[in-house]
C-alpha cells in the first residue's frame, strides 16, 4: 500500500502543472469534443510510459546517443507549430462556447493528443526516467506503477470532464482568446526550454 500511495502521489505531482497535453485536454473538455477518447488516450499513453520506466527503459533511453537531442528538436518544432495555431486563434477570436459545437474530427483530436504526448521529451524525462528511477527504491514496484497509473487516470478524467464547470465563463469569446493566448505562451515557453537544454 505504501508503494502504491507513493506512486500515486508522485504521478499526480508530475502531471499537475499545465503543459501542452493538459492544455489540450482542458480545451477539449471545454468544447465537450471527444472528451472520453482524448482523456483515455492520455491516460493509456501515460500508463505505457510508466510501465516502461518501471521496467527500466529509462536507462536504455539514456544509453542511446543522440536520442534525447532528437526528441527535444522534434518536440520543440511541434510545440512551436501548435503555439502558432493557438496565437492565431487568440488574435482572430470570434469563438464562444456552445455545447456540441466545433467538435471537429475525432481522428484529428486523437492525432493531436498523441503528438502532444509522445513528441514531448519532458514526458520521457519525467515519466520514464524519473518515475523509473524512483520506483527502484520500492520493494513492490508493480504497486508503485499501478499507483502512478491510477493518478494519471484520475487526473485526466477529472480535467476533461471537470472543464465543463467552466462553461459559463467560456460562453464569452474573450475568455477563449485569453485561453488561446495562455496556451500559445505555455507551448512556446516549453519549446524554448527544450531548445535551451540542447
Amino acid at each position: 500500500m505504501t508503494s502504491a500511495l507513493a506512486g500515486f502521489s508522485l504521478g499526480l505531482s508530475l502531471i499537475l502543472a499545465i503543459g501542452a497535453q493538459n492544455a489540450f485536454v482542458l480545451r477539449q473538455g471545454l468544447r465537450r469534443a471527444h472528451v472520453f477518447w482524448v482523456v483515455l488516450t492520455c491516460a493509456l499513453s501515460d500508463a505505457v510510459l510508466i510501465a516502461a520506466g518501471v521496467a527500466g527503459f529509462g536507462a536504455l533511453a539514456e544509453a542511446v546517443p543522440g536520442l534525447e537531442t532528437a526528441m527535444r528538436l522534434f518536440g520543440a518544432a511541434f510545440l512551436l507549430w501548435y503555439a502558432g495555431r493557438a496565437l492565431r486563434s487568440a488574435w482572430t477570436g470570434g469563438e464562444a462556447l456552445t455545447a456540441g459545437e466545433g467538435a471537429g474530427s475525432l481522428r484529428v483530436a486523437l492525432l493531436t493528443c498523441l503528438a502532444l504526448t509522445w513528441l514531448n521529451p519532458h514526458v520521457y524525462l519525467d515519466t520514464v526516467v524519473l518515475l523509473g528511477a524512483i520506483s527502484a527504491q520500492y520493494s513492490d514496484r508493480l504497486a508503485f506503477a499501478l499507483g502512478a497509473m491510477t493518478a494519471s487516470f484520475v487526473f485526466f478524467f477529472s480535467l476533461g470532464y471537470g472543464a465543463r464547470l467552466l462553461a459559463p465563463l467560456f460562453a464569452r469569446p474573450l475568455a477563449w482568446r485569453v485561453l488561446d493566448l495562455v496556451i500559445a505562451l505555455t507551448m512556446a515557453a516549453i519549446a524554448v526550454s527544450l531548445l535551451a537544454g540542447l
